[in-house]
């Protein structure tokens, strides 16, 4: 993808600690959400990639860097960039954001599995989905 995708998500108390912060887990909620609104920017469904592609996004590697905190009420951005595509895996930077600036960073390689929770390739039509968004497909599974 050329351009960062973003996703507005707003700090609910659900999200927070006794103090008001943000748990560190809900991060990668955050996170996860903002993948599949990516991925629907795209025009690609979950549910069809499930049902009719038989395969499903999984999550194999995150590394997250938390550098500072999210409180109560906040108007956070996530944003996602695709920094790369190799036949099955996905990398990807996300980084959480309050009026321009880092709170937490989050590097995420996510792989296509099917059914028998195997990688595959990516299907040829989703493939070229990230092709037409600017990032070549490159490499093996």
């Amino acid at each position: 993808m050329s351009a960062a995708h973003r996703l507005p998500v707003r700090v609910y108390y659900e999200d927070t600690d006794a103090g008001g912060i943000v748990y560190h887990a809900r991060y990668l909620c955050f996170a996860e959400r903002a993948r599949t609104e990516m991925l629907r920017s795209l025009g690609v469904e979950q549910r069809v990639l499930r049902d009719e592609a038989d395969g499903v996004f999984a999550v194999r590697r995150a590394v997250a860097e938390f550098l500072r905190p999210a409180r109560l009420d906040d108007a956070l951005v996530v944003e996602t960039e695709l920094r790369h595509v190799r036949g099955a895996r996905l990398g990807l930077l996300q980084n959480i954001t309050r009026g321009g600036q880092v709170l937490v960073s989050i590097k995420v390689e996510i792989v296509f599995i099917n059914s028998d929770l195997r990688p595959r390739r990516l299907p040829p039509w989703l493939a070229l989905r990230f092709a037409e968004a600017g990032h070549s497909v490159a490499g093996e599974a």
